[in-house]
């Protein structure tokens, strides 16, 4: 690693906004304070472990700019620690092509994802869609490819959890989705918000099993 930018023992606005995107990719689970003290050392170390970076506890450039990447602007709301209840959406009807097999029902109407088993469901996300210039695909498609700790080579951005199923649009984890809800949009992706929602259900989706996009 290179020198420290930030280390043990400061206390800055600078630290309160690490302590926020750290907290946006669920590796800081308390309130902001701006004081880099063990919690803070635990959670970076924490990060630096899983991005196999040197583990040093403190922050130097590399870590600096993968975390950078991988996460956005915290908000004013978010570096206050007035972080928006994570009220559910009420999912829509099911469409008739989600009620047999393994299927990701993604309802455009309703904003969420359902995980549907021989028309059973398993679990139900809140999603939000491309934007209007880029809007996500509708229609039956099928899980091409997972990958985990993706990155995009276009937009040089992380979707943790990715699941492929029309070209370059996949249902992944947003942490952009986590600090702006719904006031921004993806490049065209189904982007998730709860951390160990999609987690559990990366693990769960098979390649082959089907993607349906739709307006309940």
């Amino acid at each position: 690693g290179g020198p420290p930018l930030m280390s043990p023992g400061d206390d800055s606005a600078e630290v309160r906004e690490l302590q926020a995107r750290l907290r946006q990719i669920q590796w800081f689970n308390t309130d902001v304070t701006g004081l880099y003290g063990d919690v803070t050392t635990e959670a970076v170390e924490g990060f630096q472990a899983k991005r196999e970076i040197a583990v040093t506890g403190y922050v130097d450039r590399e870590t600096l700019d993968r975390l950078l990447a991988m996460t956005s602007e915290p908000t004013a709301d978010e570096l206050a620690n007035r972080l928006a209840p994570s009220a559910t959406n009420a999912p829509g009807a099911l469409d008739p092509r989600c009620t047999t097999g393994r299927v990701l029902c993604a309802d455009k109407t309703s904003r969420t994802l359902r995980w549907v088993v021989d028309g059973e469901v398993r679990t139900t996300l809140d999603v939000r869609f491309g934007v209007e210039s880029l809007p996500t695909r509708e229609g039956l498609f099928s899980v091409q490819s997972k990958s985990r700790d993706h990155v995009s080579s276009l937009y040089d951005s992380s979707m943790p959890f990715a699941m492929f199923f029309s070209g370059g649009q996949a249902v992944h984890y947003s942490p952009a989705f986590v600090s702006e809800g719904y006031a921004g949009g993806s490049h065209g992706c189904i982007n998730v918000r709860d951390y160990d929602g999609i987690a559990a259900l990366f693990d769960q989706v098979q390649v082959g099993d089907r993607v349906v996009v739709y307006r309940s």
